[in-house]
Parts: C-alpha cells; sequence; structure tokens
C-alpha cells in the first residue's frame, strides 16, 4: 500500500486513542520523523480496554479478560477494573514486561483509514504523538520516498486491517449460530473482620456461552474447529479468568499507592 501523495487535511472521525491523525504524505510530512523510546506506551495509560482482533485471543488470554462490547460486539481486552486506568502501562510508558501488547498499541502512532471517495485504504500518522518528532532519528521519508521504516509501518498497519475484516467474519459466525451471551464480573471483598463483604459488580459484557457451544451439532463444531474459530473461542472463555489477576494487580497498585502516601 502507497503513501498518499497530494493527500492534504486532517482525518474525519474519532480513533481511540489518535488525537490528530492525518493522512501520511512526503509534503505535509517529510521533515517528521520518530523518536525512539524504550517506555512508548504512555499515550494508553488510561485506555483500560483496547480493542484486540481474533488472532491475539491465545496470547492475550494470559493477561487480560477478552469481552465484545457494544452492538458490533466488538473484542476488547480489558486492562482495568476501572475507567482512565491501564494496570499494565507503567507511568513512564513501559509496559509490562512479560504481558501481551496488543497490535492496536504496537501499531501507534499509524493507523489505516477510509477514502470512500477514491475506494481506498489510506496510512495516516498521528502528528501529535510524542513520538513523532520534527528531525526524529528515524526519518519517514528519504526525498519523496518512504523510509524502510515506514514502509515496514504500512505493512504492519495492512495486515492489521486484514485481521480486522477476519475479526468481522469471526464476529458474523457467532451471531449466526447465536453464541453470544450476556455476562457479569463480581469481586468478592472481605470484610475487616476477614468474612465476605458485599459483592461489587466490576462490569456487564458479552462473552461465549459455553452452553449453547457445547450444544452445537457435531458436524458445526468440527467446522469450527477446522477452521480455527473453535479454539478462539475457548481462548476467550478461559480470558475470563483474568478477572481474579486484574482485581489482585488493583490492590497491588492501591496498596504501593497507599504505602507511598504514609512514607
Amino acid at each position: 500500500m502507497d503513501t498518499n501523495e497530494g493527500a492534504e487535511g486532517q482525518l474525519s472521525g474519532n480513533v481511540l486513542l489518535y488525537t490528530r491523525p492525518e493522512p501520511l504524505n512526503p509534503e505535509s510530512h517529510g521533515g517528521l520523523g520518530i523518536r525512539p523510546s524504550t517506555s512508548p506506551y504512555k499515550f494508553a495509560l488510561t485506555a483500560h480496554a483496547v480493542p484486540l482482533q481474533v488472532t491475539e485471543f491465545g496470547p492475550a488470554a494470559i493477561n487480560f479478560p477478552i469481552i465484545f462490547a457494544g452492538d458490533q460486539k466488538q473484542p476488547m481486552a480489558i486492562m482495568s477494573i476501572r475507567q482512565q486506568e491501564n494496570l499494565f502501562i507503567a507511568p513512564d510508558g513501559a509496559f509490562e514486561p512479560d504481558a501481551y501488547v496488543p497490535a492496536y498499541l504496537r501499531r501507534f502512532p499509524f493507523v489505516l483509514a477510509d477514502d470512500p471517495e477514491n475506494e481506498r485504504m489510506i496510512v495516516c500518522i498521528d502528528v501529535s504523538a510524542d513520538a513523532v518528532q520534527p528531525g526524529g532519528e528515524i526519518a519517514l521519508f528519504t526525498g519523496m520516498d518512504p523510509t524502510e521504516f515506514t514502509k515496514n509501518a504500512i505493512e504492519f498497519c495492512t495486515n492489521y486491517e486484514g485481521e480486522r475484516k477476519r475479526t468481522e467474519q469471526f464476529i458474523q459466525t457467532l451471531r449466526d449460530l447465536d453464541l453470544f451471551e450476556l455476562k457479569e464480573a463480581f469481586f468478592q471483598p472481605n470484610n475487616a473482620d476477614g468474612t465476605p463483604g458485599q459483592p461489587v459488580r466490576l462490569a456487564d459484557y458479552f462473552a461465549v456461552s459455553e452452553d449453547k457451544l457445547r450444544a452445537l451439532p457435531p458436524e458445526t463444531l468440527a467446522s469450527l474447529r477446522d477452521s480455527g474459530a473453535l479454539m478462539q473461542m475457548y481462548a476467550q472463555l478461559i480470558s475470563l479468568n483474568a478477572w481474579d489477576k486484574l482485581v489482585a494487580r488493583t490492590l497491588v497498585r492501591d496498596g504501593q499507592a497507599a504505602t507511598i502516601a504514609n512514607a
């Protein structure tokens, strides 16, 4: 996919975590570059939920609950039980070393967007990103040509778009088989005397229904198995065990904050 020579203006619409995405082109962005960082995820410090593609369910399930959100049933990796918080990103922007980093975060500050007028996808860059700097160490263009770094970023975004379409097909399969189920996540705190306290509701969300999945005809299950969809469905179900991990991380973070405050 080529960069957008001659493209001008700012991308319309909203893209989660992107502030000023613009169509990437050498005229507007020839003098910009990327400043390398060992802690590049500060832009997502307040993202408690991040979009996920179906092929990421396996590695993501180890760390995060995976839910389906909204009418579109968008898969999301839940990274905190509270709004405006991400338990996997340090204040300096470093991601938890042993945790899976969703592709949605790894592609930043680049993104693909629809160009309906010309019936194509265009590559955009968020010019407000901290990593995007005039004269940045990693150049975006050499003259009018994209650098190898930019070509790799474009390829990543193109592959991401392909995975997005695959995810849409997966969601449609769940719809067609009526496999979505509304669920609730709860936290059971303890009272000061050690007795169980009142359960606290953490979230209402959609997930795969294990009962409906188990009730499918053998031939349907075989088809889902052969396509790989069955493995992804069970990965989503397994990921729900990570709600307890999020609660534990929250208690640890709150305890650390209290220790610092009382120091």
